[in-house]
């Protein structure tokens, strides 16, 4: 004990339950901090985007719902937004016909967060993986 106040540190018993209890001579706001940090480490959720046209092919969007399976199992949320130029913007149907397809094929542990929904010159949605 005498060490640790003629350094300016404690001393914090670690391991109480043997004869005789083991201690460490440490600074114990530091200590409390580094147990705070490892028990709080939480993985950051962030919103991947998506961007597709109406007119994309089978195989293009076979990739994008490829990449949402990817961020999604990597725990993150995933927003799909689709862009009309010009007329396309008059058939709002093939737009959400796309979107059929892509909750066809994202069947099992995802859930949509926001349906698919017009806003001005696009669509958008948010899928999340189910918890």
């Amino acid at each position: 004990m005498r060490i640790a106040y003629d350094r300016g540190l404690d001393l914090i018993e670690v391991v109480p339950d043997i004869v005789p209890p083991v201690c460490k001579i440490l600074d114990f706001g530091k200590y409390r901090y580094q147990l705070s940090k490892k028990q709080t480490h939480k993985k950051t959720i962030s919103v991947k985007e998506i961007k597709i046209r109406p007119q994309i092919t089978e195989y293009d969007l076979g990739l994008k719902v490829k990449n949402i399976r990817r961020f999604l199992d990597d725990g993150n949320k995933a927003k799909i937004t689709m862009f009309f130029r010009g007329r396309e913007a008059i058939r709002p149907e093939l737009g959400m016909k796309v979107f059929y397809k892509i909750n066809q094929l994202l069947t099992g542990k995802f859930s949509i967060e926001h349906a698919p929904k017009l806003e001005g010159n696009r669509i958008t949605m948010v899928i999340a993986a189910k918890s």
